[in-house]
């Protein structure tokens, strides 16, 4: 693979200093592992090791990160006894710091109960009207994507389609690739 990858602003300046902020799909970790989800958020924000102890200043960062996402009761779960969507709100926390300028969440509710990924989405909502960062939502769940996006882009190999979730789902490309999904969204 190769290319290169340009940040630019609503006129085309190129952006020095972009933050990114990303939420993976999955996380793959030992979930017999003896660590809370303060001990893994603090990892982040600290240079001494967490089995020293949390300090003060960075519990309270802690506390912070956990509260802009709901996830203050989490503190003092171990991370492999979180369920998919407390563990998704526990990465989100870990993405916002420092607050990025482009938040990626690549499937983040994939597997997340209907509860969660309303807790989730809405969270990040919220988080995109107060924090004005820019959301990139890699997700095949529609329901979701007319629910959630401002704008769509309809993807295989190059861009097939692009603008508002009606525009896309009302474009004939988006029809004749998913005609059964199509016909359900008209």
């Amino acid at each position: 693979h190769g290319g290169t990858i340009r940040h630019v602003d609503g006129e085309g300046r190129d952006v020095a200093h972009m933050r990114t902020g990303y939420v993976p799909q999955h996380l793959e970790f030992d979930k017999e592992m003896p660590v809370t989800v303060e001990d893994f958020l603090a990892a982040s924000l600290t240079r001494r090791p967490v089995w020293t102890g949390v300090g003060k200043k960075t519990r309270a960062q802690v506390m912070e990160a956990l509260k802009m996402v709901e996830g203050e009761k989490l503190l003092h779960r171990p991370l492999g006894r979180c369920s998919g969507g407390e563990l998704q709100r526990v990465l989100l926390a870990l993405a916002l710091h420092p607050a990025p300028d482009l938040l990626v969440l690549d499937e983040p509710v994939s597997g997340v109960d209907q509860n969660g990924l309303c807790l989730f989405l809405d969270t990040v909502s919220a988080l995109k009207k107060s924090r004005h960062m820019a959301i990139l939502l890699i997700s095949h769940d529609w329901s979701l994507v007319r629910r959630y996006a401002d704008t769509m882009v309809l993807l295989n190999k190059t861009v097939l389609c692009e603008g508002t979730p009606d525009t896309v789902f009302g474009c004939e490309t988006f029809r004749e690739a998913f005609p059964a999904a199509a016909g359900k969204e008209a």
